[in-house]
């Protein structure tokens, strides 16, 4: 057992909890495939994490995108800018809307896609929060965070990993910028470097938000094990596999989770939870969606880093105890249905 749970910590360090990376940490040298069908661009990235400092109940000494003291991290480059969206997802009314996808021209779409994640992994639910919207098809393998045996076959040992056409694509902030400018707007150019209200409230997910999870939704033991209850009904795990990976897991993230609440100087972990909720729910100004009528990027990366966690306890809480409720019910509606569904079907 004792095995067990050093190398889940090491596995879970794939996830981004350990670490102050964007969506798996890189390893040095690890070259993306980012193309799609026939045309291979190989992408050279190095390992770069974002330096967080400071106090409080879980700012971390990073400030809210809009705050005068926030300074967007220099070390981290997107390839998006502003989205447009079609206007057809207009609101009824903020109670009683029903939003539409926005679906991708089936001449854009990949015809095979396959993400190798973690279930309970906010950075892998980030990248299906963005297939779901977009209605892009795809299917799961999920990894055990043990053994890692589904992902033998590749170099880069950590999650999420996605398949596009037989492509390894790593990162979930690269993916969701490739899978940006491909498939939703390749006929425009768009430059790394816009520094758009999108693409710093993404930043703040990768470096300020995620990291406030972790305490949270392993406080407690019995929170810990909460989280882990997927292992037994996802992966093609056995018996044993299954509660190796509950048990083990639910320990290591138990004490993992103290470290970083220390590491980030939290000293009450609802509180800096409640605080990013509320942080968020100022950043829309009155508006349904960060994007306006419909969602963006930054949405649907706050979105995909709390869907996890939404129906634990340490989500019930949050939305028991901020304004974040409405917004992530619109988001739910707008979502909607899962495209695994369809690639599995």
């Amino acid at each position: 057992m004792r095995r067990g749970i050093q190398q889940f910590q090491k596995g879970l360090a794939t996830c981004g909890y350990l670490t102050s990376g964007r969506g798996s940490t890189r390893a040095v040298g690890v070259s993306p495939v980012v193309s799609f069908h026939t045309t291979t661009t190989t992408t050279n990235t190095t390992n770069k994490t974002s330096s967080l400092s400071g106090g409080g109940a879980g700012n971390f000494g990073v400030q809210a995108p809009g705050s005068s003291k926030y300074s967007p991290p220099t070390n981290h480059k997107c390839i998006v800018g502003a989205v447009s969206f079609s206007a057809a997802a207009a609101a009824v009314s903020s109670s009683s809307a029903v939003y539409a996808k926005e679906p991708v021209k089936p001449e854009f779409l990949p015809k095979d896609v396959v993400l190798y994640q973690y279930e309970a992994c906010p950075f892998c639910n980030k990248i299906k929060a963005f297939l779901d919207y977009y209605d892009v098809p795809y299917k799961v393998v999920e990894v055990n965070p043990i053994s890692k045996k589904e992902i033998k076959w590749s170099e880069y040992k950590k999650v999420p990993i996605l398949v596009v056409d037989g492509q390894q694509m790593v990162d979930s902030t690269e993916i969701i910028d490739t899978f940006s400018n491909k498939i939703l707007r390749p006929e425009k150019s768009i430059s790394k470097e816009d520094d758009t209200e999108e693409n710093q409230w993404r930043r703040w997910v990768d470096n300020h938000l995620v990291h406030v999870l972790s305490p949270n939704i392993y406080r407690s033991g019995s929170e810990a094990l909460e989280s882990f209850g997927y292992i037994s009904s996802h992966g093609n795990f056995s018996f044993m596999e299954k509660k190796v990976a509950k048990y083990a897991g639910a320990a290591a993230m138990y004490f993992v989770s103290k470290k970083l609440k220390k590491k980030h100087n939290i000293t009450d972990e609802r509180a800096a939870l409640y605080e990013a909720a509320n942080t968020w729910v100022e950043a829309l100004k009155g508006r349904e969606f960060l994007g306006g009528a419909t969602p963006n990027l930054g949405d649907l990366a706050v979105y995909g880093v709390l869907r996890p966690v939404r129906y634990l306890t340490s989500g019930k809480d949050m939305v028991e105890h901020t304004q974040i409720g409405e917004w992530y019910t619109r988001m739910e509606k707008a979502v909607g249905e899962s495209s695994r569904k369809k690639a599995e079907a």
